[in-house]
C-alpha cells in the first residue's frame, strides 16, 4: 500500500543557550563538522527515508537557513508532487507569529488540507543523529496509534533540559512532561528516563482535530509537549513511545540535542576520534548540504630555514579552501576558507568558514564563528579570566568568539 506522508521540520527556534553563535543564524542555521549546518542532518535523514514532501517552518533570523535551503536542497522534483519548502511565520490565520511548536503547524493547516496525507512527521531541525524514519512510521502503523513519540534512553540528570516521556513496560505513554526535575523513570531502568526526540508521528485527522481544539484554548501555550501531548493522554486516546534503539545490539543509537555550547563543542569534537560514534563517511547513509566551490587543502612548511614553522595537521577535520602555512593544527575542526599562519597553534578547536589566524597565535579549547581574524600574537583559551573580559565562555570553559568580532 502505497504511504502518504506529509513532513515538517521546526527550525524557527531562538536557540538561546547556543549564543553567541545564534546571535545573528537560527540554531538549525549554526554549522555543524567543518562543511554541514545542523538542520542538514534532519533533511539528509528525511531524502534517505524517502521523504519527498517537506516543509520547514522558519521563524527567528532565518536568512542564512534560507539561502542555506535555496542553493543546497532545491533539487526534488516538483512535476512529481516533491518539494523542500520553507514556511515562514506570515499571520495567516491571526495577528500572531508561530506562539509554539503547534500552533506552528496550526497556522499551516492549509498545507495539511492540500496534500491530505495519511500521516503527518513532525521534525525538530536541531539535533544530530541518522534515523529510518520509516521505521517509526511502521511501528505507528502496527500499533494502531493516534500519535507516536520518538524517546531516547536518557541519564536521569539531564532531564531538566528535556521533555520526558512516562511510558509503561508495553511502550504506551501514559505522562510527557518538560524538563521535570524529579522525572519518572524507564520500568526496570531506575536511572534512566525517555527523553523526547521532538520527533511525533500523528495521523493527520487526529492531528488536524487536536490543533481547532488547542487553538481555540485561551489559556494553553500551543505546544506539543506541554499541551498537545496531555490533552490527548487525558482523553485515553493511544499514544505510543517509539524507542531509538539499534534492533541488531539493542544499543543506543546516537542522538544528540546541541542546544548548550558545550553540548555543541562536545558533539564537534566526537567527529574527529579515531572511530567516532557518529560516522560521517558512512556510504549507505550520507549527509547532504551546500559546498561552496573552493580550491583543495594545502599545507605548507619551509623546511629548516625557519625552525618551528611546520605546516602540521594531526586528528583533524579540514574542509575545502584551507591554508594551514607553517603553523599547527591538532584535535580540530576546520570550516572552509580558513587560514592558518606561520607559528600559530590551534588546539581541540572549531574554526569556522573564513577565520584567518595570524603568525603566532595560539588557540586552545575554542569556537570562532566566521570571519574572525585573529591578530598576530593573540593567546585564547589559556586564561580564562582574561578571556571573559573580551568573550563568551562557557561553564566548561569553552571560549566563543562571534562572528566578525573585531579584536583589537
Amino acid at each position: 500500500m502505497m504511504r502518504k506522508v506529509l513532513t515538517f521540520i521546526m527550525a524557527g527556534g531562538k536557540g538561546e543557550r547556543l549564543l553567541p553563535l545564534t546571535k545573528d543564524r537560527t540554531k538549525p542555521a549554526v554549522p555543524f563538522g567543518g562543511i554541514y549546518r545542523i538542520i542538514d542532518f534532519t533533511l539528509s535523514n528525511c531524502i534517505n527515508s524517502g521523504m519527498r514532501k517537506i516543509y520547514i517552518l522558519t521563524q527567528y533570523k532565518s536568512a542564512s537557513l534560507q539561502r542555506h535551503i535555496r542553493l543546497g536542497w532545491n533539487f526534488l522534483p516538483s512535476e512529481l508532487g516533491q518539494f523542500i519548502e520553507l514556511l515562514p511565520a506570515q499571520q495567516r490565520i491571526g495577528d500572531s507569529w508561530y506562539l509554539g511548536t503547534a500552533d506552528a503547524i496550526y497556522q499551516n493547516l492549509y498545507a495539511l488540507e492540500m496534500d491530505r496525507p495519511d500521516e503527518v512527521l513532525i521534525l525538530a531541525g536541531d539535533h544530530i543523529y541518522k534515523m529510518n524514519y520509516y521505521s517509526m512510521i511502521d511501528v505507528h502503523r502496527e500499533q494502531n496509534a493516534d500519535l507516536t513519540v520518538g524517546v531516547v534512553e536518557i541519564e536521569k540528570p539531564k532531564s531538566k533540559h528535556l521533555g520526558v516521556v512516562e511510558a509503561d513496560s508495553a511502550g504506551r505513554v501514559t505522562g510527557f512532561h518538560e524538563k521535570p526535575v524529579n522525572p519518572k523513570t524507564i520500568p526496570g531502568k531506575p536511572d534512566k528516563i525517555y527523553g523526547s526526540m521532538g520527533i511525533y508521528v500523528f495521523n493527520q485527522s487526529v492531528l488536524m482535530q487536536e490543533l481547532l481544539e488547542d487553538a481555540r484554548n485561551n489559556k494553553s501555550s500551543h505546544d506539543f509537549g506541554k499541551d498537545i501531548i496531555p490533552q490527548m493522554l487525558k482523553k485515553g486516546m493511544k499514544v505510543v513511545a517509539y524507542n531509538f534503539r539499534n534492533k541488531d545490539n539493542n544499543e543506543d543509537e546516537y542522538w544528540r540535542d546541541i542546544g548548550t555550547i558545550d553540548a555543541y563543542y562536545e558533539a564537534n569534537m566526537e567527529l574527529i576520534q579515531v572511530n567516532p560514534t557518529f560516522n560521517l563517511y558512512d556510504q549507505e547513509w550520507l549527509i547532504r548540504t551546500f559546498q561552496e566551490q573552493y580550491p583543495p587543502v594545502k599545507t605548507v612548511h619551509s623546511g629548516d630555514k625557519e625552525e618551528g614553522r611546520v605546516g602540521l595537521v594531526l586528528d583533524s577535520i579540514v574542509s575545502e579552501g584551507c591554508v594551514v602555512s607553517g603553523g599547527r593544527v591538532q584535535r580540530s575542526i576546520l570550516s572552509p576558507n580558513v587560514r592558518i599562519n606561520s607559528f600559530s597553534e590551534v588546539y581541540d578547536s572549531i574554526l569556522m568558514e573564513g577565520v584567518n589566524v595570524g603568525r603566532y597565535a595560539k588557540i586552545k579549547r575554542a569556537i570562532i564563528d566566521k570571519d574572525v581574524n585573529i591578530p598576530q600574537g593573540m593567546v585564547i583559551g589559556f586564561n580564562l579570566e582574561e578571556d571573559k573580559k573580551r568573550f563568551f565562555v562557557s561553564e566548561s570553559g569553552i571560549v566563543v568568539v562571534a562572528k566578525g568580532t573585531e579584536i583589537k
